[in-house]
């Protein structure tokens, strides 16, 4: 499963299930693509299907393993990952390195297990509001989920999760 940022930072106010669906499609990528973020419907941990949680990689755009399975981001670890595996935005550009994430944190609006805070999601991601919080992880820690609380009118990566495995019809 492909884990790729939206192509420019966001502020808590988004639709960024939209977003993925959106720049997946015309990034020619034909799976369902969903945020990387707990909403007011689903915890994140539970993004993926139930079928594809345990045997299946987590990888970037170029299909190198950042995870060896959906569950191990969420075992409380914070989401530790090796942070010389670059993560690629829907256009390729490598979001560690590229000026167009002048910060590089990530929203996730979680626990490390995955399960929502909702004190700390911008309201249900409805809101940019400088008073209103949202939980998030600075990417320097080498971590997805680490416990960081900002304001909702930063501007911060968003990741996008494939949520189920389409199989390439060419193969």
């Amino acid at each position: 499963l492909h884990l790729v940022a939206l192509n420019f930072p966001l502020s808590g106010d988004m639709r960024a299930d939209f977003q993925c669906f959106r720049q997946a499609q015309l990034a020619g990528l034909m799976s369902t693509y969903r945020a990387f973020l707990s909403s007011h419907l689903q915890d994140l941990a539970t993004i993926v299907r139930k079928t594809d949680r345990h045997h299946l990689p987590i990888v970037n755009l170029q299909g190198e393993t950042l995870f060896s399975n959906w569950e191990s981001i969420f075992d409380g670890n914070g989401g530790q990952f090796n942070i010389h595996v670059p993560i690629y935005s829907f256009d390729g550009r490598n979001i560690m390195t590229d000026s167009s994430w002048p910060q590089k944190v990530i929203w996730h609006g979680s626990t490390a297990n995955g399960i929502r805070l909702v004190s700390n999601y911008c309201e249900a991601w409805h809101t940019a509001d400088m008073g209103a919080m949202g939980q998030a992880s600075p990417l320097n820690t080498g971590k997805l989920l680490d416990q960081k609380v900002y304001s909702c009118n930063n501007q911060f990566i968003v990741l996008c999760i494939e949520n189920s495995f389409v199989p390439d019809p060419q193969e």
